[in-house]
């Protein structure tokens, strides 16, 4: 505008900008350094915090007030986020062994896959240990707490209930529902530790094979129709699918055989010792 004639006061009028802030020049950062030195502190001990720093300023000889360095550190957005320890039930770690009777011990986990829209698909898989039959497996949307207890109620009408239940240390497994449903029921949780799958070796095998055999074989366009396909894959399995570990035996025959055999016993009998 002063190139065009006018006055730099009256150009500055014009655009409503004061002489001081058109001459002023910024100052040099006098915390450059000092900011440089927290950077590369926290870099270098990432779990400390603003105290931690300002005590290692001095331990290095550097003379700077604790307020600045906090403010520093906070504009540096170098804040130390807390880690929550996730919350575990107490619960004793059983020894992964075969159960001889049907419903004495179930195993629960999810596997996910996902419809041809891109949704996620989470699969319940549970199986009896005892004779390794699919007990059930329920494809949804999602499944929280409260509606995996239901789908333990319905499986309830029609098998029954297990004497215990091992899972992972997920959140819908170790949940305020699921504590509640296992209490008012008389089911014991047994929970296997962190980072340890093999402690869950029947359920974890099953899925390996669900994944294998089903999951990885369809392509499913929708939700009701991998409830179909995955319906059919689990009896199949139960039905037809024979099994090494079982003697060539299909899960359902060998939950007959099981069924018979303890129907044989004698509360006296000493079969059980052999």
């Amino acid at each position: 505008m002063t190139a065009r004639g006018l006055s730099e006061r009256r150009a500055l009028r014009v655009i409503g900008m004061s002489a001081s802030a058109l001459r002023y020049r910024p100052a040099p950062d006098r915390n450059r350094v000092l900011r440089e030195h927290i950077v590369s502190l926290a870099q270098r001990h990432r779990r400390y915090g603003s105290g931690m720093i300002y005590l290692k300023l001095r331990q290095a000889g550097v003379v700077a007030n604790h307020k600045r360095v906090e403010r520093l550190y906070a504009e540096a957005r170098l804040q130390v986020r807390r880690r929550r320890r996730k919350k575990v039930p107490v619960s004793d770690r059983q020894p992964l062994g075969r159960p001889q009777a049907a419903n004495h011990v179930w195993s629960m986990d999810f596997v996910f896959d996902r419809t041809a829209e891109g949704r996620v698909i989470k699969c319940l898989t549970v199986v009896d240990d005892a004779t390794h039959e699919a007990v059930a497996i329920v494809p949804e949307r999602a499944i929280g707490g409260q509606p995996l207890t239901r789908i333990l109620d319905h499986l309830a009408i029609h098998r029954g209930l297990p004497q215990a239940i091992r899972t992972d240390n997920g959140k819908e497994f170790c949940g305020r529902a699921m504590l509640g449903w296992a209490h008012d029921r008389g089911v014991k949780l047994y929970l296997i530790e962190p980072g340890k799958p093999n402690q869950n070796a029947y359920i974890e095998s099953f899925n390996g094979r669900l994944r294998d055999e089903c999951l990885n074989e369809h392509w499913f366009t929708s939700l009701s129709h991998a409830r179909v396909v995955i319906e059919a894959w689990r009896r199949e399995y139960n039905e037809e699918r024979p099994k090494k570990a079982l003697g060539g035996l299909t899960p359902s025959a060998y939950a007959r055989q099981l069924a018979e055999k303890s129907a044989t016993l004698t509360p006296d009998s000493k079969a059980g010792c052999y």
